[in-house]
C-alpha cells in the first residue's frame, strides 16, 4: 500500500467519525441526506459481500467489517433516533436513476462476469454517483454548517487522492490497470468540483459553506 491510498482511506474514515459525531452531538441529521447514506450502506454491502468468501489482509477485513458497521449505524440513526429531525422534504433526488442506472452498467460493463463481480462493479459505479443526493440538499437550501462541509469535504479528497494513487500505481506496477474504478472515480471527483471551490474560498476562512446566488 502507497502513502496516497492510506491517506485516503483515513480521510474516508475521518469522513465517517466526523459525520456520525456530528449526528450524535447535534442529536439531529438537519441537513444530512439519508438517501446519500442509504446508498452508502448498499454501495458496501454490494461491495462486501466477498468478506464471507475471500481474506486478503487484517487490515482490509476491518476495513470492510468498519463500513459495513458504520454505514448501517449512520442509516439507523436518521431512521430511528433522529427521524423527527429528517428533512425529507428537501432530500428529494430520484436516486432510483442512480442505482438502476449503475445496475445497468453493471451487467453491462463488469469487470468479470461472476456474481461478486458485477456486484463490485455495481457498487463502484454507484459510490461514483452516491454523494448526488447530498449535494442536490445542500444546493436546495443554499448552504450547510461547516461540520457538514468538512464531511462531504473528507469524502471529496479521500475520492481525489486515489486518483493519484491509481496514478502512481500505474508507475511503479506492471500491467496495473482499473478503467472501472478510473473512470468511475474520475466522475465521482468532477461531482466535488464546485463544492470543493467554495469550501477552500468560504469554510477554510472561517465562513459559512454559502452557495453563490
Amino acid at each position: 500500500m502507497n502513502i496516497f491510498r492510506l491517506v485516503a482511506d483515513l480521510l474516508h474514515l475521518g469522513s465517517i467519525f466526523i459525520l456520525i459525531a456530528r449526528l450524535n452531538q447535534s442529536k439531529s441529521c438537519s441537513g444530512i441526506s439519508l438517501k446519500t447514506q442509504a446508498l452508502y450502506l448498499l454501495v458496501f454491502v454490494a461491495r462486501y459481500l466477498d468478506l464471507f468468501f475471500s481474506f486478503v489482509s487484517v487490515y482490509n477485513t476491518l476495513m470492510k467489517i468498519f463500513f459495513l458497521a458504520s454505514a448501517g449505524y449512520i442509516v439507523y440513526l436518521m431512521t430511528g433516533p433522529l427521524k423527527p429531525t429528517y428533512e425529507k422534504s428537501l432530500d428529494s433526488f430520484r436516486v432510483e436513476f442512480l442505482v438502476g442506472g449503475a445496475a445497468i452498467f453493471a451487467l453491462a460493463f463488469p469487470h468479470k462476469y461472476t456474481i461478486l463481480e458485477v456486484l463490485w462493479s455495481f457498487s463502484i459505479y454507484l459510490e461514483s454517483v452516491a454523494i448526488m443526493p447530498q449535494l442536490f440538499q445542500m444546493t436546495r437550501t443554499g448552504e450547510a454548517d461547516n461540520i457538514t462541509s468538512h464531511y462531504v469535504f473528507a469524502l471529496g479528497g479521500y475520492r481525489a487522492l486515489y486518483i493519484i494513487n491509481w496514478i502512481y500505481r500505474c508507475y511503479t506496477e506492471d500491467n496495473y490497470s482499473d478503467y472501472i474504478a478510473w473512470v468511475s472515480g474520475v466522475v465521482q471527483t468532477v461531482l466535488y468540483a464546485d463544492f470543493f471551490y467554495i469550501y477552500f474560498t468560504r469554510v477554510l476562512k472561517g465562513k459559512v459553506f454559502k452557495l453563490p446566488v
